[in-house]
């Protein structure tokens, strides 16, 4: 009999223990839990009286920090920041928001609503910062926050126009993602509403100042 047949057997059980601990290990190993989709509800949005006869070109604003995830962000004591477990939005916030934007201007009829993807030239440009788009907790309860800071500029200048900070807060209904995602559409829908009004009267009362400029525009969208 030669010594690796003595040896099989040990051989054998070495190989079967070392498959059992592997076994073992992988039935302690967390297992990935399920992540959700979420994205804002919109609503519709009625159409501001002002009209509008020029262009704009809509920019996802900058965004730093956890804001530049897709994590729903939730600020269980002040300063301290973390996300939702479990679920996620559909897009970056800054997207969601510029969508929202892109959607509302279009309600208010303007000529053209385009932006910053597209290559198009346009009378006006909004640009701006999102500062804040979280739940924070107050006094035990949840309260969603959204702070745009906007820019208002001519089509093709650097230069500003006008700026403005927004900030909406909404009480959601209860502390469930759900509930807190419905806020978040709430707060999306003011802020458009707001951000639509403060553009159309800054961009008409620049073009009333500047009729000759206006004119220009208009000649150069035919």
């Amino acid at each position: 009999m030669t010594v690796s047949q003595l040896f099989s057997p040990t051989r054998l059980l070495i190989a079967l223990c070392a498959a059992a601990s592997l076994l073992a290990a992988c039935s302690v190993l967390p297992k990935r839990e399920p992540v959700q989709i979420w994205q804002p509800e919109e609503s519709a949005i009625a159409a501001p009286t002002t009209t509008a006869g020029f262009s704009l070109r809509v920019d996802a604003p900058n965004t730093t920090g956890p804001l530049d995830g897709t994590g729903i962000v939730v600020m269980p004591e002040p300063g301290q920041i973390s996300t939702y477990k479990g679920a996620r939005w559909s897009e970056a916030p800054a997207l969601l928001i510029r969508h929202r934007l892109v959607d509302a201007f279009m309600a208010a009829k303007l000529p053209a609503v385009t932006t910053d993807d597209d290559h198009f030239a346009s009378d006006y440009s909004l640009s701006g910062n999102l500062r804040a788009y979280q739940s924070e907790y107050r006094n035990g309860s949840p309260m969603v926050v959204v702070r745009f800071d906007a820019q208002l500029r001519r089509g093709g200048s650097r230069n500003l126009l006008a700026t403005r900070s927004f900030v909406v807060t909404q009480n959601p209904s209860g502390v469930d993602v759900p509930q807190i995602v419905a806020a978040f559409g709430a707060a999306d829908d003011a802020l458009a509403q707001h951000v639509v009004a403060w553009t159309l009267e800054t961009a008409n009362s620049d073009r009333a100042a500047h009729p000759a400029d206006a004119d220009d525009q208009s000649s150069r969208r035919r």
